[in-house]
């Protein structure tokens, strides 16, 4: 008797707020490897680094706020409204992300880049996975 592994269809809002889940781990693990960069943490101390005025950082955080938010909202707003702000947001992230990876490389930052490239990867596959989303018998009307 051949058994199989029980599958099924996961729904695309829970694949996009899992993606999304993802981008955020690699940003966090990205950040968080940088504190082993020599010269980071005396940086952090001294005022000598990237985020060192209060525009900056509010800047960051409000960047960084936003991938957070989309966990949760590929899951709450309309579909029509989720499958845009995805699709606008992950392409944002995804052209941003390659920038600030390109301008990283360096010895002491392939880490960086190579998450930087991973979560460009994610970012376009949640704009495809957005883009590409399924549409049901239910009219237009219903879906607003």
């Amino acid at each position: 008797m051949k058994t199989q592994l029980e599958d099924f269809k996961v729904n695309t809002r829970i694949k996009l707020s899992a993606l999304w889940t993802s981008v955020m781990f690699c940003y966090i693990y990205g950040d968080y490897f940088e504190l082993y960069v020599p010269g980071k943490v005396e940086g952090l101390f001294n005022g000598q680094n990237m985020l060192n005025t209060p525009v900056k950082l509010f800047t960051a955080a409000f960047i960084l706020t936003v991938p957070a938010l989309m966990i949760f909202l590929s899951l709450i707003l309309t579909p029509k409204a989720t499958k845009w702000l995805n699709i606008g947001i992950g392409l944002f992230f995804t052209l941003f992300t390659l920038l600030v990876g390109i301008s990283s490389i360096s010895a002491w930052k392939m880490f960086y880049v190579f998450l930087a490239f991973v979560e460009s990867i994610i970012t376009a596959i949640i704009v495809w996975q957005a883009w590409t989303w399924e549409k049901t018998g239910v009219s237009e009307k219903t879906l607003r």
